[in-house]
């Protein structure tokens, strides 16, 4: 049975207006929204990119995740943030890791 999560409260682009409002069932479903299919290592750099947020209370820089995935799964992965969201850090992890949108960011 295919059932749709009731997402919190958006922004227009469909970034979380509130962090605190994310759950895993919402990253679900808005991975869903962007065809993606979240697998172990997107569920890593998520957790890791939830985490900084509770301890930091601002979204991390790219290269935070760059270098944890890179400590995780070795050299080699440097750049695999980008293969597991190909339409961009801003506009696919932090939004399925429940972060409002970054003001000075690109979306790319």
């Amino acid at each position: 049975m295919n059932t749709t999560v009731q997402l919190p409260e958006t922004d227009t682009e469909g970034y979380l207006i509130e962090p605190m409002d994310w759950t895993e069932e919402v990253a679900a479903e808005l991975a869903r929204q962007e065809n993606i299919e979240l697998t172990e290592g997107h569920w890593d750099a998520i957790r890791f990119m939830r985490e900084y947020y509770m301890e930091h209370q601002v979204a991390s820089d790219v290269r935070h995740v760059m270098k944890h995935l890179s400590q995780t799964y070795g050299a080699a992965s440097r750049n695999m943030i980008f293969e597991l969201f190909p339409y961009g850090y801003v506009k696919q992890a932090c939004k399925i890791a429940g972060m409002k949108r970054p003001r000075a960011w690109s979306t790319g």
